[in-house]
């Protein structure tokens, strides 16, 4: 059975999201065990709360030095919600710049949006090649709940095979519901909060460990 580490840095619905994971044929560790999150087929980075407070989780357990083994070796790694801002270099919150782990450029920030928090259902906008996203219609929904995101994408886009898949939404403006990158992916909407269209995205992403 595939193995996925859930990495508990203090951050995220880790209950939620190992019911999720093993909805969706994964054997699941909620650990920060180095070890044990090197050597699981996948890692799973979940977040909730605010960009500083959960990079200043991650950096007691160490976990953007795992993260960045990972990729290293190409091991898959998923960002979830919070776990996907902290992949960028920075996130800016009340006029607070934080840094986080770089594997992205760019700044995460604060919807441009009459109503906020963003927070409910909404449809996105997925690459037709996206693993992600396979098999879902375009009217698929998923659930958000921030009131920061990356709304730009700062690497170029090319014809390459390794070219990034932008998955975009819109809430007042434009941002990047998901991304996927290598071997590193991410969703700023909750898919263990997604009923089926959450579990059919965390089944194809288990799939393709």
């Amino acid at each position: 059975m595939t193995s996925v580490v859930l990495l508990d840095y203090g951050s995220g619905n880790l209950h939620s999201a190992e019911r999720a994971l093993v909805r969706a044929g994964a054997q699941v560790e909620v650990t920060a065990d180095h070890k044990a999150a090197l050597a699981a087929d996948g890692l799973v980075v979940p977040g909730v709360g605010a960009f500083a407070a959960c990079m200043a989780g991650l950096r007691e357990v160490r976990g953007e030095r795992i993260i960045g083994q990972r990729l290293a070796g190409g091991r898959p790694v998923l960002g979830i919600c919070v776990g996907m801002q902290i992949l960028f270099d920075r996130g800016v919150e009340f006029g607070v710049e934080t840094e986080g782990c770089g594997e992205w450029p760019g700044t995460v920030d604060k919807l441009d949006a009459p109503v906020l928090p963003h927070m409910g259902w909404n449809t996105v906008e997925a690459p037709a090649e996206s693993v992600l996203f396979a098999g879902m219609d375009a009217g698929t929904r998923f659930y958000f709940v921030h009131t920061y995101a990356a709304r730009s994408w700062e690497l170029p886009l090319s014809d390459h095979l390794a070219a990034p898949k932008l998955t975009w939404t819109e809430h007042g403006s434009r941002f990047l519901a998901a991304v996927e990158n290598g071997a590193l992916s991410a969703t700023q909407f909750h898919p263990e909060k997604s009923g089926d269209a959450g579990a059919q995205l965390l089944s194809n992403w288990v799939k393709s460990l």
